[in-house]
């Protein structure tokens, strides 16, 4: 499993475009056909038919973002703003959520469906094992196959809304280890990425058990572990190295949530259980008078987090950025960052 949410729209899990969807797809709400969806500037490489796996190892660090699939005109249209505002940083690869249960699963695939077809961003489908049996999971598998999508989110996620414990359906898959091996099996040379929690999963107060648990994933054929979000950068370096003694060597992707109101912090720390707001942090914002100035600490916090993943060298930074640009904006602008390409020389010192 990966993020223990609450939420019938948003997950703030990442890894590459990511969807859930399930046959026959009908039933949608809302299409995005009418739509313009943003070209990607000349110049960038194409990179729809890579595995993330493959991103990473020609990129020093990759950077990527979390978008979730609006419901409606007004939503989408602000996305495709948003997504065009973040795209002239080049992105590795960005990805798309679904609500708890597969709620907006339909949204989803139509929007992962558009990005596939009109830019060159790459797409990572996220797969759970809820509400499905094995054979409904291996025609979702093939049917994103047919599409042409190649990489996946490998997850069991969360209860359905209602639901405070996860149940199998009959015939089902109880782990996201099951589901890896799954996409393994069927599709051999696809890119399988996991989730990873520095500060421990709530369901799972055993550290070491916790760990062999995600190795066990990673045995079975996962790429890259993709983070929750958190707020102190030790927790993440204890994660990583608990995960080197443990034999995980493979790309761990941290992931980034700038604070930007004090409602929406208080709606993620219900939404991410276990997630740790530092007190440094804590009184930082309680000087702050107005959302316009706890976002302004909120970004401050995150360009300092991303500064020192970036020294630390990190293999990748995953922006959770709730449908908006500006704070991930600021986030480049105060590191000096233009563009993926800018970042890389920066990593290997050229000036």
């Amino acid at each position: 499993t990966h993020l223990i949410l609450r939420d019938p729209l948003t997950h703030f899990i990442g890894g590459a475009i990511i969807c859930k969807v399930y046959p026959p797809f009908l039933g949608r709400s809302m299409e995005y056909q009418e739509l313009n969806l943003p070209t990607i500037p000349s110049g960038q490489p194409r990179r729809p038919h890579m595995t993330v796996g493959d991103i990473l190892k020609q990129n020093k660090i990759s950077i990527s973002y979390e978008f979730f699939p609006p419901r409606s005109e007004k939503g989408a249209k602000e996305l495709f703003e948003t997504i065009t505002r973040l795209s002239q940083f080049n992105p590795a690869y960005v990805s798309v959520t679904y609500g708890a249960g597969g709620t907006t699963r339909e949204l989803t695939h139509d929007l992962i469906v558009k990005l596939k077809k009109e830019t060159d961003l790459a797409v990572v489908s996220h797969l759970t094992c809820v509400g499905s049996t094995r054979q409904e999971l291996e025609q979702i598998i093939q049917h994103y196959s047919d599409s042409g999508i190649n990489n996946f989110l490998a997850l069991r996620g969360d209860p359905p809304k209602g639901q405070t414990t996860f149940s199998a359906e009959k015939d089902g898959l109880n782990y996201a280890s099951e589901l890896v091996e799954m996409i393994r099996s069927q599709l051999p040379n696809a890119g399988i990425g996991v989730a990873g929690f520095p500060e421990g999963h709530p369901e799972c107060p055993n550290r070491l058990q916790e760990i062999e648990h995600l190795k066990r994933k990673v045995d079975r054929g996962a790429d890259y572990i993709c983070t929750q979000l958190f707020f102190d950068n030790h927790d993440f370096y204890d994660f990583k190295e608990r995960c080197e003694l443990a034999g995980i060597n493979i790309p761990i992707i941290a992931g980034i949530m700038p604070i930007t109101s004090k409602k929406g912090l208080r709606r993620m720390a219900e939404l991410a259980l276990g997630a740790r707001i530092p007190a440094k942090l804590q009184r930082a914002l309680a000087r702050a008078e107005s959302d316009e100035d706890v976002q302004k600490v909120g970004i401050h916090w995150a360009s300092e987090q991303v500064r020192d993943l970036i020294d630390q060298g990190v293999n990748g930074i995953h922006f959770y950025t709730l449908n908006k640009s500006r704070a991930t904006v600021e986030v480049y602008e105060n590191l000096g960052i233009h563009s993926n390409q800018s970042l890389q020389k920066s990593v290997i010192g050229q000036i």
